[in-house]
């Protein structure tokens, strides 16, 4: 009796042991890291965006849902609360899909990597100190929109010859773009006249304002409420036959009339890649600031069409990719 009871009892330990192992598993499982991606949805019209934000990470090995979680955030006007709640809930990095996004994001932490783009100089905006040596907790990618000023104007003007007066129509704040886009101007002998717009309703006064005087085209700046509100810049533009260009190929594949920059979707796979670089280790000040070099001119034939504008062979024949 007494061997049946010290077989049983180490039978049941055994039995013990067994139930315990899958739990210490579990436990020694590393948890999986959680992005926090700031001024992005999660499904709309940047889904482009966001599959070039996938790609970067899945080439450092990342893959959403299987090793890496991402949380979107992306109410524009709460950016800076949404921060905070980022940094509370203590994600592992920060993805900043827009400079206001970026400087919430470096309001609300000094410790927690964030990585962004911006279509404006990081250094001038004041996000970091230095592109090649960022410090801090702060890195990302540049797109260089603003250092493409003359080229855009001076494509407009090809595409519209005689073209004397540029209504140009910017976000507020966007001091750097009005300097550039005038200086270029005067340069050009062509006529400025900047209007501003932080709403829906501002875009739409804009353009009451364009039908008033007429002017001969279009310069739209850039900006996460702009690139949001395309579809209304772009049917606007249209609905008033005015000539338009734009920093992106987004744009023109919603029906604008030209766009040229560096290609926004390349500038987001950089930022997955170097989103994936920190989630193994590496430190935001260790990676220089990024600059887009991959440049592209896209034309929608059928709105020049629409305009009554012949594109000259040399556009046609220098775009990227021509929309018809």
């Amino acid at each position: 009796m007494q061997l049946d009871h010290l077989k049983r009892r180490e039978f049941i330990t055994l039995l013990g042991g067994a139930a315990a192992w899958p739990i210490a598993a579990r436990a020694q499982q590393p948890v999986m890291p959680v992005i926090g991606m700031l001024g992005l949805r999660s499904s709309d019209v940047q889904a482009d965006l966001l599959r070039a934000f996938r790609q970067g990470l899945k080439e450092t090995g990342y893959v959403e849902g299987e090793n890496v979680a991402i949380e979107f955030h992306d109410q524009f006007d709460r950016l800076p609360e949404l921060a905070v709640d980022l940094v509370r809930r203590k994600v592992t990095l920060i993805a900043a899909a827009n400079a206001p996004a970026a400087f919430a994001a470096k309001a609300a932490t000094a410790t927690i990597p964030i990585v962004f783009t911006t279509p404006d100089n990081p250094v001038t905006l004041g996000l970091v100190t230095s592109l090649a040596r960022p410090v801090g907790n702060l890195t990302g990618v540049n797109w260089l929109s603003g250092e493409l000023t003359a080229k855009r104007l001076d494509l407009l003007r090809e595409l519209v010859p005689g073209a004397a007066h540029i209504a140009l129509l910017v976000e507020p704040h966007k001091e750097t773009t009005v300097r550039d886009v005038e200086a270029a101007g005067r340069s050009m002998g062509l006529q400025i006249r900047v209007l501003q717009a932080d709403t829906s309703g501002a875009i739409d006064a804009a353009f009451r304002t364009f039908a008033q005087e007429r002017p001969d085209a279009l310069f739209v700046g850039t900006g996460p409420l702009f690139n949001a509100r395309r579809i209304q810049l772009v049917h606007l533009a249209s609905y008033h036959r005015v000539p338009a260009t734009y920093s992106g190929r987004l744009y023109v594949e919603a029906g604008g009339l030209m766009s040229y920059g560096a290609s926004v979707a390349d500038a987001f796979r950089q930022m997955g890649v170097y989103t994936g670089r920190i989630l193994k280790g590496a430190k935001p000040a260790d990676l220089p600031v990024l600059q887009s070099t991959k440049l592209e001119l896209v034309i929608n034939h059928q709105t020049a069409r629409m305009l009554g504008l012949t594109v000259p062979d040399k556009l046609l024949v220098g775009a990227d990719e021509v929309i018809d």
